[in-house]
Parts: structure tokens; C-alpha cells; sequence
């Protein structure tokens, strides 16, 4: 099925398209390069705080994307955009997805695979925003959420990497991830390009002692900070 001519439509009925059309492609299964280091990204994206409901289309969002070699960071892009929609389970794409794709498309030297803070195949098209950033950039991709959307799963053992896997009507659509031991753990999304093995193996070498994988919680220190530092929001 091909894709109509935006990535990002602002209508749900016209992201539903979209997100069927990726759903039905079948890429490359993207694996880890074993000549070089790894690097992995991170991005994220915060709004006002203080924001009542579901939001809505012009609302300020302050975004960043990092890569990382190891545990040392090699890029990172910050801006101040706005939301292209309300949230609405499902279709977080047309709130935060140009604003996140513009952050990304920035990084350089562009990482191998991008963790996104959001799902991936855990989605009711199976097309959730790490899948489709992923399929707009060409850019293999991980989801990384505190809770599964649709999938479920028992919870791994307690050991630092443990994964159990996530099931969406018997398909295997991610993994719970123990990131910490005695913590809570982490969903882990199949993202475009990514099986939940390859999955659940970037998001273990991003670890650094922390819950949340070293790439996206250092996004999401420099959107929060940003937003710190802006008296009001882009008009």
C-alpha cells in the first residue's frame, strides 16, 4: 500500500491511513553493526506544565535529540516548537511527531537506531510513533514507555536486563525490561526496523546505572531544562 503525500497529516482519519499503510510494510530487519560501536540515540519532547486534559494544536513543546557512542555523547539538537494536535491515545504522531522528526533529522553524525518515548508495534494499527518516526526518517527505532498501550505480559525477574515478552493478539509486540534492579520495569517496543530481540538488546547496552536507558533520559534532561529557561512559549 503506498502512503499518501504526508508523513504527518493533521486529521486522525488521515493519520489512520498512514499508520494502516505502515503496518503493511515489511522492511529490512535492521541488526546491530559488529565492525564498529554502536551509536544510539535518544529523543524527547515536554510541554507546559500545567497543562489541563488532552492539550491542543499551538501548544508550546521543547524537544531534544541526542546520539551517543557508549556512554559518551557525540550530538545533540534542541528546539522549541509547537504540538500539531491534541493528545489522543493512538495518534500522538500528529501531536509531537513533526516537532520530534525535525529534532532528529538535526543529529550529526546521525545514530544507528533511535529510542523514542513512545510505542512501536503496541499500537491499535500497529503503527504506533516510534514506528512511524522511524519508517519517516529511515531510521531503525526502539519504543521505550513506563506501561505497554494495548499489549501485556508478565513481569520479568528481578536481575538488571531480565526481559519477559509482551503479546498483542499472539504476536509478540515488545518486552517488560527490568532496566534497574528493584525497580519497575520498562516497556520496550519493536520500533520500524526492530524485532523485540534486537529491541530489548539496544535498550540493555544504552544502560548506565540509571532506569531509564542513557540516551532518552538525556534528551529528556535537555527538553526539561529548555523549557526551564523559557519564560513563555513560541507564539
Amino acid at each position: 500500500m503506498d502512503l499518501p503525500g504526508t508523513w504527518w497529516p493533521e486529521d486522525a482519519d488521515g493519520l489512520a491511513v498512514v499508520q494502516t499503510a505502515l503496518a503493511a510494510r515489511t522492511p529490512e530487519p535492521w541488526r546491530p553493526p559488529v565492525d564498529r560501536p554502536l551509536l544510539i540515540g535518544g529523543s524527547f519532547c515536554c510541554f507546559p506544565r500545567g497543562i489541563e486534559g488532552p492539550g491542543g494544536p499551538g501548544d508550546p513543546v521543547w524537544v531534544a535529540a541526542v546520539t551517543y557512542a557508549g556512554r559518551r555523547r557525540i550530538a545533540r539538537h534542541v528546539r522549541t516548537d509547537t504540538a500539531g494536535a491534541a493528545y489522543v491515545a493512538g495518534s500522538l504522531a500528529m501531536r509531537e511527531g513533526p516537532a520530534l522528526a525535525a529534532a532528529v533529522e538535526a543529529l550529526e553524525p546521525r545514530p544507528d537506531v533511535m529510542l523514542v518515548d513512545a510505542t512501536g508495534r503496541d499500537h491499535p494499527r500497529r503503527a504506533g510513533l516510534a514506528y512511524h518516526l522511524g519508517a519517516a526518517l529511515d531510521l531503525p527505532t526502539v519504543g521505550v514507555t513506563h506501561r505497554p498501550l494495548l499489549a501485556s505480559g508478565e513481569w520479568p525477574g528481578e536481575e538488571e536486563g531480565a526481559a519477559s515478552p509482551l503479546w498483542l493478539a499472539e504476536e509478540q509486540v515488545g518486552a517488560w525490561v527490568r532496566t534497574r534492579r528493584g525497580r519497575r520495569p520498562l516497556v520496550v517496543h519493536a520500533g520500524w526496523r526492530t524485532d523485540p530481540d534486537v529491541a530489548v538488546e539496544v535498550v540493555r547496552r544504552a544502560l548506565a546505572g540509571t532506569r531509564t536507558p542513557l540516551p532518552l533520559r538525556e534528551a529528556r534532561r535537555l527538553a526539561r531544562r529548555t523549557r526551564a529557561q523559557t519564560p513563555v512559549g513560541p507564539r
